[in-house]
């Protein structure tokens, strides 16, 4: 892997984390989400991943797939964790 890209899998590694973080927190803390609003924000994040007309450039794409496989996973899990 060149020089190149090192900077975007450190980038897409910061912001998975940081978002995986603030949904922890949020569901901690906020007794009024739902696993649906989850899947409205996620859809929403699908929806700007495909309104890229203009071109977001690199870093913004790297940001936006992080944020788009953060809430895939958390939702994931939360769904698996509530199995009965």
């Amino acid at each position: 892997m060149g020089k190149s890209e090192d900077w975007q899998d450190i980038k897409y590694r910061e912001v998975f984390e940081d978002e995986t973080r603030v949904l922890d927190r949020r569901l901690k803390h906020d007794s009024t989400c739902k696993i649906e609003d989850l899947e409205a924000t996620l859809r929403n994040l699908y929806i700007m991943e495909g309104a890229d007309q203009e071109g977001r450039g690199s870093l913004q794409d790297t940001v936006l797939a992080a944020r788009i496989a953060a809430y895939e996973q958390f939702i994931t899990q939360w769904k698996a964790s509530n199995v009965k």
